[in-house]
C-alpha cells in the first residue's frame, strides 16, 4: 500500500482527519462533502457490520456504547478483506485492552463464542458419519482410532458463564447466568451453528483430539468425571465427526 492510499485509509476511517489533499470530482472541484459522504458511509457499513457480528456485546453494553466502541475499533483495525462476512475477527482481543470495558470481565469471552459461530456458520461442508460407524467398532479399537471432527467445531473455554450469557441474551425465558466457569461447544448440525455447554473434562478430551490423539490418549486428558457417552452423543447429533481412523 502506497503512502497515499495509507493517508487516505486513514481519513476514511478517521472523522478527526483532513481530507487528503489532492481530491476532486467530476467537474475537478474540490471533492470534500463527496469525502465526507463517503467517510461516513464506510463508518456505517463497518459498524453494521460488528452489529451483526457480535449481538449479544451489543445487548450487553447498549447500542450507544457499541455504537461508540465500533468507531474506536474500526480506526484501529481497517478491514483486511473486501468480504465483510470476516470484519471483526480482533475484536475478542480488542475488548481485552479497551479500558472502557475492561469492569465486564466476561465480555471478551462471549465475543469469542460469538465470533465461534460465525466462522461455523461459513465453515466448509463436511459429511458426518453415522452412529453406526462408531458403535459397530469392538471397544479396543474404538479406543485405539481417532476422529475427525467437521471445520464447523469450535470449543470456547472460559472461566465466565458465556453459554448461559448467550442463552440468556438470545432466547425469552432462559435461566438466569450464575457465576461459574463454561465450556462451549459450537456445531454446526444442518444450516446453522448452535452453541451447547459442555461437561467437565470434555474441552480436555476435544483439545487432544485436534492434537489426532486417539481415543484413548483423550480419555486420559478428560480426567476423572468426563462422561464420554455424553459427549459422543453431543457430537454425533450435531454432525461433528466427519470420518474415523484406525492405525497411525
Amino acid at each position: 500500500m502506497t503512502t497515499g492510499q495509507t493517508d487516505f485509509t486513514r481519513a476514511i476511517l478517521d472523522p478527526d482527519l483532513a481530507v487528503p489533499p489532492g481530491l476532486i470530482d467530476p467537474q475537478g472541484r474540490p471533492a470534500g462533502k463527496r469525502f465526507a459522504v463517503y467517510r461516513n458511509n464506510v463508518a456505517v457499513s463497518l459498524t453494521e457490520a460488528l452489529e451483526t457480528a457480535f449481538p449479544v456485546v451489543r445487548k450487553l453494553v447498549g447500542d450507544e456504547f457499541f455504537k461508540a466502541m465500533a468507531g474506536v475499533f474500526l480506526r484501529q483495525h481497517p478491514p483486511v478483506s473486501a468480504l465483510m462476512m470476516h470484519y471483526g475477527a480482533e475484536f475478542p482481543d480488542f475488548l481485552e485492552t479497551f479500558p472502557p470495558t475492561q469492569s465486564i470481565g466476561y465480555l471478551p469471552d462471549v465475543a469469542r463464542l460469538e465470533q465461534a459461530l460465525r466462522r461455523s456458520y461459513h465453515a466448509a461442508d463436511a459429511s458426518p458419519i453415522a452412529p453406526e460407524a462408531l458403535q459397530d467398532l469392538p471397544p479396543d479399537r474404538l479406543m485405539a482410532a481417532r476422529i475427525e471432527l467437521a471445520p464447523a467445531v469450535f470449543v470456547i473455554r472460559s472461566p465466565w458463564p458465556v453459554h448461559a450469557l448467550w442463552l440468556a441474551n438470545t432466547v425469552d425465558g432462559a435461566p438466569k447466568p450464575q457465576m461459574r466457569p463454561e465450556d462451549v461447544l459450537v456445531t454446526r448440525p444442518r444450516f446453522d451453528p448452535s452453541p451447547a455447554l459442555l461437561g467437565p473434562g470434555a474441552a480436555d478430551f476435544l483439545a487432544a483430539i485436534e492434537k489426532r490423539g486417539t481415543l484413548s490418549e483423550a480419555l486420559d486428558a478428560a480426567g476423572d468425571g468426563f462422561d464420554l457417552g455424553a459427549l459422543l452423543g453431543q457430537l454425533l447429533a450435531g454432525g461433528a465427526i466427519t470420518g474415523i481412523s484406525e492405525g497411525t
